[in-house]
């Protein structure tokens, strides 16, 4: 596996933050992107099956897609997957974001 330091701007703040993630090389990503601050909502979730950074991009994509999703954060290590909304979020829409990104909805954290 590599490292590699990306920074990631959240469209959502304009606000910038610099990560290192290790991918399996595969897409040659592995980025992580931070959670902004100030959001109305703020929900953690496990999902199963991630491995590298084209995982989290897909999942970041799908769960964006989802209306008043502000930010995403997937934490590769763990599989937490930390969704900022202005809105409370469904489990089933969660779930059905997941779903379509190819991989599996554990749970709510906490």
């Amino acid at each position: 596996m590599s490292e590699t330091a990306v920074t990631v701007e959240s469209p959502a703040t304009g606000t910038t933050a610099e990560t290192t993630a290790s991918c399996c090389g595969s897409c040659g990503t592995g980025a992580t992107e931070t959670p902004a601050t100030g959001t109305a909502g703020r929900a953690d979730f496990q999902v199963k099956g991630m491995t590298c950074g084209h995982c989290v991009t897909s999942v970041t994509a799908e769960l964006r897609k989802i209306d008043g999703v502000t930010d995403v954060a997937v934490d590769l290590a763990t599989g937490k997957v930390t969704v900022d909304s202005t809105v409370s979020l469904a489990d089933e829409a969660v779930a059905a974001a997941i779903d379509e990104a190819g991989y599996d909805l554990v749970g709510r954290l906490g």
